[in-house]
């Protein structure tokens, strides 16, 4: 067996979306879906109802007077929102554990996964532009390839990096000549295994190499430049750093000036510790 394919083998014996997490998503799956039965099966589990309390009633989902049920909270945020942070809450718990193969505290990546999807959306409206709707939870998902390779493998880093150092080439390239297997390959191959959407999936399988996608997508382009700015705030940077290569085509393609980046990396720090907080305080 080769070695990606004990990497491959690992990962799916070791990673699982949680039993609730699961049905949530099943049912929302369903064209019959209805706010009033998702309501029913997230009441059963108390930490989806906390959860989807308190992301209702946070400021970064627009919330203003204030929930207290359920149902009212999925009034307010829609199934869209609640598929968002259904998967948010199904994934926060790999995020928790420190990535020792790549440098970070608990909670560091779950903190960049947050920062990318904030960017990925306040992008979007930076540049008047309408984000597709899996946007945001694309960007949730764009680590999950590290968490399961960094802590549940044990996969080690430095060599990697040393690598990338002495050929300068892009560190996801290294951890295939190394591993055999990248971690965003790795976090799509789970995802698929997971029967999470394929639109997601794609964004998260291109997202360090938007220019390999086989067709345009404006929501991997965000995510690309997304995660892009949540890197230059520092946020979640484990020893790989800035050893990857951003995509001159996407932002060409998204025109986007200096001034567009600086005003949403601004945004973006004030965004994030609201919805970090609420995902890592809660386990299901």
């Amino acid at each position: 067996m080769s070695r990606r394919e004990d990497i491959i083998e690992k990962a799916s014996a070791i990673a699982h979306m949680p039993m609730p997490v699961q049905k949530v998503l099943a049912y929302i799956g369903n064209p019959d879906a209805d706010l009033r039965q998702l309501a029913k099966i997230i009441a059963y589990d108390p930490g989806l109802t906390v959860n989807v309390l308190r992301m209702a009633n946070s400021s970064f989902f627009g919330g203003a007077n204030k929930v207290s049920t359920v149902k009212e909270a999925l009034t307010r945020l829609g199934l869209n929102r609640v598929y968002q942070l259904v998967i948010a809450s199904g994934v926060a718990p790999f995020a928790r554990y420190e990535i020792k193969g790549y440098g970070l505290r608990p909670g560091e990546l779950l903190e960049h996964s947050v920062a990318v999807a904030a960017a990925s959306e306040t992008l979007a409206r930076e540049l008047e532009i309408t984000a597709p709707p899996h946007t945001f939870t694309a960007g949730l998902l764009v680590n999950i390839g590290k968490t399961v390779m960094g802590s549940f493998l044990e996969v080690d880093a430095a060599p990697i990096l040393t690598l990338a150092h002495e050929r300068h080439i892009p560190f996801e390239q290294a951890e295939e000549l190394v591993l055999g297997i990248n971690h965003a390959e790795l976090g799509a191959i789970l995802l698929e295994r997971w029967g999470i959407p394929t639109p997601i999936v794609n964004v998260v399988r291109y997202r360090l190499r938007p220019d390999d996608c086989p067709e345009p997508d404006i929501a991997l382009d965000l995510v690309h430049v997304g995660d892009v700015i949540a890197k230059m705030t520092g946020i979640g940077m484990g020893i790989d750093g800035m050893q990857y290569v951003p995509s001159e085509a996407v932002f060409a393609r998204l025109d986007l000036t200096p001034q567009q980046m600086e005003n949403v990396m601004a945004a973006i720090m004030e965004q994030i510790a609201e919805v970090r907080d609420i995902l890592m305080d809660n386990t299901l």
